[in-house]
């Protein structure tokens, strides 16, 4: 079994969880209500946004051109590909999609970028990974099982969203990661890959309370000076 192998093991629990979330279930049944749609986009546009400055930590922790050049194109990705599966939200709700960014992260958002942010600056490249892989692997994940579970057709109102997690450019991100994560983990001790793996299972920890977030409308409990206020 590989280290990469090992983490899934140890947080399917959460990924259990996050598949029976209310949210997720209710893109499955296409039938999320508009408000929790709308500030999911807001804090993941953000939170998007954080995840490529990791991306940008990563090009820093790189010793070759390779790695470096891989890292810039996974912030490619995010920019070109990863805001369609956003869009389809949008018009889902009936907004567009410049209306809700540049939003503040609400508190459960704000605190898993602050997670890896501090991973990323004080932790090797192994945590760094460890650290950011939850996000592209449980959306895979979501996307399989949503998809196989309802059989969404192009009527379904996420089919679109669906489809973008469910398919191979995205799965290919998860297996990059992994194989990167794996090669790592071959060449440190075990103090190092407890690390990594405390680093991955408190990102799984925050996945999940991503989606309860956007399912609650989460806020701050006193008005932060910010757009819209």
């Amino acid at each position: 079994m590989t280290f990469s192998q090992e983490l899934r093991v140890a947080a399917d629990d959460i990924y259990q969880g996050i598949f029976e979330h209310p949210f997720v279930v209710g893109i499955g049944e296409g039938n999320l209500h508009k408000e929790a749609i709308i500030h999911y986009v807001k804090a993941d546009f953000e939170y998007l946004n954080a995840f490529m400055n990791i991306y940008g930590i990563a090009i820093a922790k790189s010793n070759t051109r390779e790695d470096m050049t891989y890292f810039y194109e996974k912030i490619g990705f995010i920019l070109n590909s990863e805001i369609h599966p956003h869009h389809n939200l949008c018009q889902v709700a009936g907004v567009g999609y410049d209306e809700l960014q540049g939003y503040p992260l609400p508190p459960t958002a704000n605190h898993y970028v602050a997670h890896m942010k501090s991973v990323a600056q004080q932790g090797s490249i192994g945590e760094l990974i460890a650290a950011l892989l939850p996000c592209p692997w449980t959306y895979l994940e979501i996307g399989h099982y949503l998809k196989e579970k309802y059989q969404p057709t192009e009527e379904h109102p996420f089919y679109e969203w669906i489809t973008f997690y469910a398919k191979e450019d995205t799965a290919s991100v998860t297996t990059e990661l992994c194989e990167r994560l794996d090669k790592w983990a071959e060449q440190v001790g075990e103090e190092e890959k407890q690390k990594a793996k405390l680093a991955f299972i408190k990102s799984c920890q925050l996945e999940y309370l991503f989606w309860e977030m956007a399912y609650q409308v989460e806020e701050w409990p006193f008005s932060l000076a910010g757009k819209g206020k």
